[in-house]
């Protein structure tokens, strides 16, 4: 049953569509069917709070935000996890160089211990959540880190290592693949092409040269766990299997992450669960393209990552980065610059704007719109179909057929899954959100101008700067077809 159609027939309810998504590792759109019915195990891989997260990282959220929304939109009972990586991903994202926590601890000059650790850990996993409720990403049922799930990795590693397909060196235990027949399944990963050099430096106690980090054995006494190996700490890839199993069961519905985890990491977690199994991990594997700024891929070696709180700081509302997002498909690689936010951010005010002063003084309960929820149903079903049903939205805003109080209720279910902050402003007294007029000083004005000037050359970092000192005045830059205007900076936008 689905409970937005308030008052249908069963023939109705009978064209309900299929939720359609595209799985890695069939490289088909499939129709989804749950291991149990009615419910719906999810496992994401979380981030490795190391650093801040940038805009990039922030997609794979709200990717797996909308999948969830839509899951619980067409009735389903869903369990997500979101991992927290804590200890064990070096910064190869293979078996090699620093652990990226320990890179943390440097550069913050916390002490290399595990107290150190914890503390890093906490710090950017609390800003990480900050970014989540500021994109109202729904926290996930179960935040699990890797440092507290240790047993678990050991005993995953100890059922390998007894079926023969795990083996001890000097500096570990590795997973050889060559035991694991299907290894490279998913993405269509050419075993025979990994070759020492390739993928991974050569080691002459590997068995194979694409053999993977199980448990590495630590070189400095303050990091690190016992184990039948030796004191050291697990691998990367065996954490995510063995977080997953332990609150999602052997076998899972859906895994997601970024297409970046699909070659390595992705491939390394169905082996070793598998392997250790017997039965397939998950039945659903889906991955969302990068986000590109200005044409280059995002990478904290190139110096151009950004930050959600970044984007506050410069007038954004975070949910003009989700709105943004929607716009495309998760499957597309995007190319995020200012300008197209600025276009995000106006629209998203727009929206608001209409459903606080023409719709929601309407807001008497009616019954959503059966056609038009069964239309963005369809959009989203047809895997995550964003941009449709954005479309659909604003389609619904224009129609003029459709009662203001039916209209708002059905904009209210769309909300459910989209979540561009519309059922908030049912939660408190309405309240126009176009700004008072003010006049700007002049030299708020002349910065505007200049600004405008530096967007025409095309100096980017120029008006950026130029934005940044408009906002320490008060005042935000709102960008539309029609030019650029100046608004007062409300205090929850600061």
């Amino acid at each position: 049953m689905f409970p937005f159609f308030f008052s249908t027939t069963d023939a109705t309810k009978d064209a309900q569509p299929p939720v359609l998504l595209y799985n890695t590792l069939s490289r088909t759109t499939e129709r989804f069917v749950p291991l149990k019915e009615g419910r719906v195990a999810m496992y994401h891989c979380g981030p490795t709070v190391y650093g801040a997260a940038h805009i990039g990282n922030l997609r794979s959220y709200v990717f797996a935000d909308i999948l969830r929304k839509t899951m619980e939109f067409n009735g389903y009972t869903v369990k997500q996890v979101i991992n927290i990586t804590d200890i064990g991903h070096l910064t190869s994202d293979a078996d090699e160089g620093e652990d990226k926590m320990q890179v943390g601890l440097a550069r913050e000059g916390l002490p290399n211990t595990l107290e150190g650790l914890r503390q890093l850990a906490q710090k950017y996993t609390e800003r990480f959540l900050q970014d989540l409720d500021a994109l109202h990403i729904a926290r996930p049922q179960v935040l699990p880190k890797a440092s507290e799930h240790i047993h678990g990795d050991i005993a995953l590693i100890e059922t390998l290592m007894q079926k023969e397909v795990a083996y001890e060196t000097r500096d570990g235990v590795y997973f050889d693949i060559s035991r694991f027949p299907a290894y490279g399944k998913l993405g269509g990963v050419d075993v025979s092409a990994l070759r020492a050099g390739a993928r991974v430096s050569h080691d002459t106690e590997k068995r194979n040269p694409a053999d993977f980090a199980l448990w590495k054995k630590s070189t400095n006494s303050a990091i690190g766990w016992k184990s039948p190996w030796g004191v050291g700490f697990p691998g990367w890839h065996i954490e995510c299997s063995a977080m997953a199993m332990e609150h999602l069961g052997k076998q899972i519905d859906i895994h997601t992450g970024g297409v970046d985890h699909i070659g390595t990491h992705h491939n390394n977690e169905i082996a070793q669960s598998e392997a250790a199994t017997g039965k397939q991990f998950a039945r659903y594997w889906m991955h969302n393209e990068h986000i590109r700024i200005s044409g280059e891929k995002i990478s904290k070696s190139l110096k151009n990552t950004v930050s959600l709180a970044q984007l506050v700081e410069h007038g954004y509302l975070p949910l003009s980065y989700r709105y943004l997002l929607l716009t495309s498909s998760y499957r597309t690689l995007t190319n995020f610059t200012f300008q197209s936010l600025d276009a995000a951010q106006t629209t998203l005010k727009r929206l608001h704007k209409t459903f606080v002063e023409e719709l929601l003084p309407h807001n008497t309960h009616a019954e959503p719109n059966a056609e038009y929820i069964l239309a963005f149903q369809t959009a989203i079903n047809n895997d995550l179909d964003t941009p449709a049903a954005l479309a659909l939205l604003w389609k619904l805003v224009k129609d003029d057929a459709v009662p203001a109080a039916v209209k708002c209720a059905t904009l209210l279910r769309f909300d459910t899954v989209l979540s561009l902050g519309l059922q908030e402003f049912t939660q408190k007294p309405a309240k126009k959100l176009a700004a008072k007029k003010h006049t700007a000083p002049k030299e708020v004005e002349e910065l505007l101008a200049q600004r405008n000037r530096a967007r025409e050359e095309k100096e980017w970092s120029q008006a950026d700067t130029l934005r940044s000192e408009i906002l320490a005045r008060g005042y935000t830059i709102v960008d539309s077809e029609n030019g650029s205007t100046l608004e007062k900076v409300r205090e929850k936008e600061m």
